[in-house]
């Protein structure tokens, strides 16, 4: 056996029980072998029957008096009935609609029972049986009188079967070569790994299980910091076009704008500004929340680019979003007469003017075109960008790697171009240097002093029509509503809003004589782009729609975000719909409907009523209800984190310091290499 056997080729997996083994993303030995329990069942306490106290967690070691099967009729049920005694006594043992039982355990047969005893302290119900046999003696139990594992499991996989095979692997745990540095195990007194996958799977008390499940909690950080560490040196190490930094230019662009740039601005230009300076690769992340004027800061970034004779990429998730850049970016270098290129799956133009396909990648290939704004459509292999320096991706994460890895690839005499992040996406400090430790960070934290504070309400259902009459008379003096529900088909289950009926509901009977209109997630991508845009033009005044609506899409007109089934969503994500609106001149307004109204619900919706920092609201939610709810997981590039947590900031700073350390010493062994390696294949950042 070893680590890299396929699951199928252990004893009694079929073909069957290997497909439900890959729902749990087990494929491998490995996989197997790293899969940890989330909790134990404490049944080392064996007791003698007499001694047996009601309502007790316990195990038993006795023999099989006697065992049959019968039919409860009243409740339509098999009933298992045994006697097991001991040399103290006798304990009746029930088990219901295993009927199959009688097969596997006969009179006479030696067993472990664990399980609760029933408030009369003369009965057993259901507990976890297993045979004293040959093969398993006394003490070596898995199942029963110990410290018993539990896993997360999936329909026909039971915790009987995951421990059954893992004790099968456990004879290879001692040639598993170890990969932590010693120092590290011996600075925070760490199990070795064999000890440790023996002590976290079958421990013989809490403190080694705890002691262990601490090892592995600091390992899985430790090798996402080494994997983002040693990226963002081999970044550091790549050369890059340096683009000079035009002062006057730069100055004359700044004072001619409508408004005045905040400091956060300032300072985020800045960063950019030296580090496009700079011989070596940029590779930077421009956080800020929504309307903290991220597009400017890109847009002198820009300037110094292209005025210096480069070439230069903006790309975004979606349609519109590229077309809304397109605009902004004509109205903005009008004077300096940049030729701009928008290159979408539908649309082709250069500075307003449109072109076949042909035309305009004719241009863009003979180095016609200075910026290029576009979709996905901007990374096809016919698109090729000479002197290219620089490569803005909006909204990153909604990318995948290959997609990114082509941008920043595009051969350019040897050189890759500078790679600028954003997202309005606010992240706390703790999970930045998680996700993105291998990008240099700049943060826009302040909004411009001119934006509004959205108003935001929790409304209840006796104000329901209030809240109704308010949006009837905003549609009449020419505004325009959001409505979000967290479904697209009713369900019973759940009892929440969908937008289907929440859909028919407005339409029909709330506001029959206003014009609303319907997205989700079902339609194709070019549906949702038409339903977008017809929202823009003002085909209608309501849109109601399920979460998909675009982060920074402007609807200056919109200046209502209604949400039903609020509970449903992490406060950072009601805080991104809350952003739709709230864009243009006038004031705006967030009402947010639930039917849960218990006091945590009531106590997070209440937050949001009275905050209006994105930051701030983000880390309530890492607190209320973890990193996923914050910035998505997996979308930011992490894999799966099987048992570390990313609220646990004190562990973050040890594990971030200890990685630093390492490769400052540059002592990286093979084994450690061929781990991160291994972790490498999971993650998607760059």
């Amino acid at each position: 056996m070893q680590l890299d056997t396929p699951i199928s080729e252990l004893s009694r997996v079929g073909k069957t029980t290997a497909a439900r083994l890959k729902l749990l993303d087990i494929n491998t030995v490995a996989d197997l072998i790293f899969y940890f329990p989330f909790r134990y069942e404490d049944y080392s306490s064996v007791k003698n029957i007499v001694d047996l106290q009601p309502n007790e967690a316990v195990s038993i070691h006795g023999k099989i008096q006697l065992i049959a099967n019968r039919r409860s009729f009243r409740k339509r049920t098999n009933v298992t009935e045994a006697l097991i005694g001991d040399d103290s006594g006798v304990l009746k043992v029930v088990w219901f609609n295993q009927p199959f039982l009688i097969k596997a355990l006969k009179t006479g047969d030696e067993i472990y029972l664990s399980g609760k005893v029933d408030e009369t302290g003369t009965q057993m119900v259901s507990p976890d049986y297993e045979k004293i046999t040959f093969a398993r003696k006394p003490g070596e139990t898995i199942h029963t009188a110990r410290l018993v594992p539990v896993y997360h499991a999936t329909n026909g996989v039971t915790q009987k079967q995951i421990r059954f095979l893992l004790s099968l692997t456990v004879p290879i745990f001692d040639s598993l070569e170890e990969y932590l540095p010693s120092e590290i195990i011996k600075k925070y007194a760490f199990p070795t790994l064999s000890v440790a996958l023996k002590n976290i799977h079958f421990p013989d008390n809490d403190k080694l299980a705890k002691k262990s499940r601490e090892r592995f909690q600091f390992e899985e950080l430790f090798l996402v910091q080494l994997a983002i560490l040693l990226s963002k040196k081999e970044m550091d190490n790549s050369a890059g076009l340096p683009v000079a930094f035009i002062e006057k230019l730069t100055k004359d662009f700044v004072a001619e704008l409508p408004f005045k740039l905040t400091d956060d601005q300032k300072k985020c230009s800045w960063e950019i500004i030296q580090d496009l300076e700079k011989p070596k690769l940029m590779n930077r992340l421009l956080e800020g929340d929504v309307g903290s004027g991220k597009t400017i800061v890109v847009a002198l970034a820009l300037l110094n680019v292209l005025a210096n004779g480069y070439k230069a990429i903006l790309m975004a998730p979606t349609e519109i979003l590229a077309e809304q850049h397109y605009k902004t970016m004509r109205k903005l270098f009008l004077k300096q007469k940049f030729r701009i290129v928008l290159l979408t799956g539908n649309k082709r133009e250069i500075d307003g003017e449109k072109l076949s396909k042909v035309e305009i990648l004719s241009k863009i290939n003979f180095g016609e075109a200075d910026l290029i704004i576009g979709t996905h459509a901007v990374i096809q292999d016919s698109v090729q960008v000479k002197d290219l320096a620089l490569v803005v991706v909006d909204e990153q994460h909604r990318f995948g790697v290959h997609q990114r890895k082509s941008l920043m690839l595009r051969d350019n005499k040897g050189l890759t171009p500078h790679f600028l992040s954003m997202t309005a996406t606010p992240i706390p400090r703790s999970l930045v240097l998680a996700l993105y430790g291998d990008l240099d960070l700049s943060i826009i934290k302040h909004l411009p002093p001119n934006r509004k504070t959205i108003v935001t309400k929790l409304v209840g259902e006796a104000q329901r029509q209030d809240a109704y009459n308010f949006i009837e008379e905003q549609v009449k003096s020419g505004r325009q509503v959001f409505v979000i529900c967290p479904l697209i088909d009713p369900s019973d289950k759940f009892g929440y809003k969908s937008v289907k009926q929440e859909f028919e509901k407005l339409d029909q009977r709330i506001f029959p004589e206003i014009k609303i209109g319907l997205m989700h997630g079902r339609l194709k991508s070019k549906e949702k782009e038409e339903v977008m845009q017809k929202f823009l033009n003002k085909e209608f005044s309501i849109l109601v729609s399920t979460s998909v609506i675009e982060v920074g899409i402007d609807v200056p007109n919109a200046t209502i975000m209604m949400i039903e089934g609020a509970d449903r969503f992490g406060l950072a994500q009601l805080h991104q719909f809350r952003g739709r609106v709230g864009r243009g001149e006038h004031q705006s307004y967030c009402f947010l409907f639930s039917d849960n109204w218990s006091e945590l619900t009531q106590k997070r919706l209440k937050y949001l009523e009275s905050c209006s920092d994105g930051f701030k609201l983000a880390e309530k939610d890492l607190e209320l209800r973890g990193p996923g709810e914050v910035c998505g997981v997996r979308q930011s590039g992490l894999p799966d984190l099987k048992i570390a947590s990313l609220t646990d900031v004190e562990l973050l700073k040890k594990v971030q310091l200890e990685a630093k350390t390492l490769i400052e010493k540059k002592e990286i062994s093979q084994s450690l290499l061929n781990k991160i390696k291994q972790l490498k294949l999971a993650m998607h950042f760059e």
